[in-house]
């Protein structure tokens, strides 16, 4: 790949110490986490993470001591500036994204507009 480009998505060390872990059970170490940004939900776009080992042209990329995050083009300036966590409590167990770039959200979390 020529020329990667970074984006503005943070990852804490909390996320990135959940993430090891998750590719450790796996026993994959060819996977890199892919944040997106698709159409739905209820309040117009929900946000996706999942594992993959695809780098497509014009992903943007950055690595978190050994964690490589991936952004596609598209989604880039709808994720500028978030923050992925990992919540581990008695309410939720599961990642967090903190959106300054989201107008609002819904009660669930997981949509937003």
């Amino acid at each position: 790949m020529t020329d990667l480009m970074t984006h503005g998505v943070n990852l804490t060390e909390t996320a990135a110490d959940k993430v090891r872990r998750l590719l450790d059970q796996e026993g994959r170490d060819d996977l890199r986490l892919r944040v997106a940004v698709q159409p739905g939900g209820c309040s117009g776009l929900i946000y996706q993470l999942y594992f993959d080992e695809r780098q497509l042209d014009g992903d943007a990329i950055r690595d978190f001591d050994g964690v490589e995050v991936i952004v596609d083009r598209m989604s880039v300036p709808y994720l500028d500036g978030s923050t992925i966590d990992f919540e581990d409590s008695i309410q939720k167990q599961g990642f967090t994204m903190d959106n300054p770039n989201a107008g609002g959200s819904c009660a669930c979390g997981d949509s937003f507009h």
